[in-house]
């Protein structure tokens, strides 16, 4: 009987877990089953001073829509891409934007035409390995923008980096509240961003006007994943007062 008793309490266990914790298990599987024919990419190591300050980079930040017709190098992506999300904490955990408990619920992506040695397509940004994974082949600029209301800058950018969230890693721990939370990061992310783009003599402007369903259908995102930001990315040709 006390053996028994045992058995039922591990079972009980079980079916807690699972039902408190579905998404986190579910999600997990469907990043690894997306990605486990993508191709890999490292990407240079970012560097950590530069000759613009933070004060310059404040100060020259503008949302800048018309780019030159140049490519971006592998250097400036990896550079844009470690300010939005990189490690920085000798824990592997800490990153460059703040995170409600830790729990990163963002993830990035480039949508890229114009990138040295890298091939048109979609490609997703994994922080902790500092290295890209090539999820979809060719230039989907022209979709994106159509997804995002025909703004034309998405559409004639070298590149695009996109925000999405997973909601369900920060609601499990804080509700509805957490919906919230991931907004605040999303900005927080995407202001380093626009200040590494800054410092590096590139432009950006931030794009929150988008179909959402077209977003997803186009990046081939889960049901759990929300696209949150589209930040087109180029070499400034003239700067916007805004």
């Amino acid at each position: 009987m006390k053996f028994l008793n045992i058995l039922i309490i591990i079972s009980l266990a079980l079916i807690l877990v699972l039902v408190l914790f579905p998404s986190k298990v579910n999600e997990q599987d469907l990043m690894n089953n997306r990605h486990m024919d993508s191709k890999e990419i490292s990407l240079p190591q970012p560097e950590n001073t530069s000759q613009v300050s933070i004060e310059e980079a404040l100060l020259g930040r503008r949302s800048v829509r018309e780019y030159k017709e140049e490519s971006l190098t592998l250097k400036e992506v990896s550079q844009i891409l470690w300010a939005g999300q990189g490690i920085t904490g000798s824990s592997g955990r800490g990153r460059t934007a703040p995170s409600a408990g830790g729990l990163y619920p963002l993830e990035l992506y480039i949508a890229v035409r114009e990138v040295e040695d890298l091939e048109p397509g979609v490609y997703h940004y994994s922080p902790q390995e500092h290295k890209l994974e090539k999820i979809l082949e060719g230039d989907v600029n022209k979709q994106l923008a159509v997804a995002g209301l025909n703004q034309t800058w998405i559409e004639e950018a070298p590149m695009n980096l996109i925000i999405t969230a997973f909601y369900s890693r920060v609601t499990i721990q804080y509700g509805e509240r957490g919906i919230r939370y991931v907004y605040l990061e999303a900005g927080h992310a995407a202001q380093n961003v626009y200040l590494q783009v800054e410092s590096l003599g590139l432009g950006t402007v931030v794009v929150g006007a988008f179909h959402d369903d077209k977003m997803a259908e186009l990046l081939d995102l889960s049901a759990e994943e929300t696209p949150i930001y589209i930040m087109p990315i180029g070499k400034k040709l003239i700067n916007d007062k805004m």
